[in-house]
């Protein structure tokens, strides 16, 4: 049969998308990729909010001198008219902090592990990757257990960026109610937002890796198993017309023969 008719894909681990207008294999090959690009973004926007200094922004109206940005780890202040940044850091972790604080770490900190490894485990299930390259009903096991990681990143992402919002949003309106420091404005920072991005993307690219491939799975199956099917019986013609698989008895007889 020939090669380029294969209805699955290109197992010498390079991309091949089949053609045809209603093939698994291609949307599977769309799929997977838009789940990559997804889940690569929302790895790396996860990762980058945790570890910057910008959740929530401190303005001064009254002064319009300088702008200070409170992260999970330090306290920045920049000057607005020179750019000259200070940071300090905040003490140890043993050190007493508040619920906020600690919870939305552990959360955030957990969110990027968890998105990394899926993105880790999607790459492994990628068709172009040489992983297992006969094997593409484990490949795409695969690509459903990186699902399931990134929407279990996503959730709690989206917890500790929500929460720290609405305790930001909680904090200002508090100081206004009691006229405290009207001359502040408590503003949510762009890592804030990042990590909000970050996690909802981790839920699309779980989305598309879990509820709709599994979809897929059915087909994949069926004909996988055919192709196995196909692989075993030629194997076994194979087997019978060679050389090598005369038993002892053919040998002895065909001796026999030539004396």
């Amino acid at each position: 049969a020939d090669e380029s008719h294969d209805p699955l894909w290109d197992l010498c681990g390079h991309c091949h998308v089949p053609m045809g207008q209603d093939s698994p294999a291609a949307m599977k090959f769309f799929l997977q990729y838009v789940g990559f690009f997804c889940a690569f973004f929302s790895a790396a926007f996860l990762i980058i909010s945790t570890w910057t200094d910008c959740w929530m922004v401190n303005a001064d109206d009254s002064l319009e001198v300088s702008t200070k940005c409170r992260g999970l780890w330090w306290e920045c202040v920049t000057n607005v008219f020179d750019g000259i940044q200070t940071c300090d850091e905040y003490d140890s972790i043993y050190a007493e902090h508040s619920v906020k604080l600690v919870l939305t770490r552990a959360m955030m900190i957990t969110a990027d592990l968890l998105s990394g490894f899926g993105f880790l485990f999607l790459v492994l299930g990628l068709d172009c990757v040489k992983f297992l390259p006969d094997e593409p009903l484990i490949k795409l096991r695969i690509c459903l257990v990186a699902g399931v990681m990134l929407l279990l990143a996503g959730l709690p992402g989206i917890t500790g960026s929500v929460w720290y919002a609405v305790d930001v949003y909680v904090e200002r309106s508090s100081l206004l109610f009691h006229n405290i420091f009207l001359g502040i404005q408590y503003k949510f920072g762009w890592s804030c937002w990042l990590g909000m991005a970050g996690s909802l993307g981790c839920f699309l690219s779980g989305s598309l890796l879990t509820c709709c491939m599994y979809l897929f799975r059915g087909k994949f199956h069926s004909a996988y198993s055919l192709r196995k099917g196909y692989s075993s019986v030629a194997t076994f013609i194979t087997n019978v017309h060679s050389p090598s698989s005369q038993t002892a008895t053919s040998k002895m007889y065909a001796v026999d023969t030539r004396v």
